[in-house]
């Protein structure tokens, strides 16, 4: 049993996502003080007040802090639009990457005009012969 756990931690899509885990945290952590720190009193500033991050409003004696909201959904959004561009980065440069084999490993029918192995002999679809 502690065998089978040790194989199962030690494989690479469990050690790749603590990896990812890891960084994605610090670089959450980064982007939330890079807004906390440099984005939120540029807001202040436009604003004439010392802080937004401490912004709010009362209603009915309740204290609703809308600055530290607005602080959340920014550094949300940033960590979010990293990711994206992350995400279909590596999607399009894997898919540039698999199209030259999927090319060069198939032809085409003259008569179907369908996808079949280079080395085949017979269409697959149609049964034409094919050279």
């Amino acid at each position: 049993m502690l065998k089978d756990f040790k194989d199962f931690i030690l494989r690479g899509n469990v050690v790749d996502l603590a990896v990812g885990l890891v960084v994605g945290s610090a670089f959450t952590l980064i982007v939330t003080s890079f807004v906390k720190d440099l984005i939120t009193p540029l807001i202040g500033s436009v604003y004439n007040a010392h802080s937004f991050a401490s912004g709010y409003f009362t209603f009915r004696h309740s204290k609703f802090m809308y600055g530290d909201f607005v602080n959340a959904c920014i550094s949300f959004l940033l960590v979010a639009l990293v990711v994206f561009f992350f995400v279909i980065n590596k999607m399009v440069a894997l898919s540039r990457r698999r199209k030259p084999q999927l090319e060069s490993s198939a032809k085409t029918c003259p008569e179907c005009l369908s996808s079949i192995p280079k080395a085949a002999t017979r269409c697959m679809y149609c049964t034409v012969k094919v050279k």
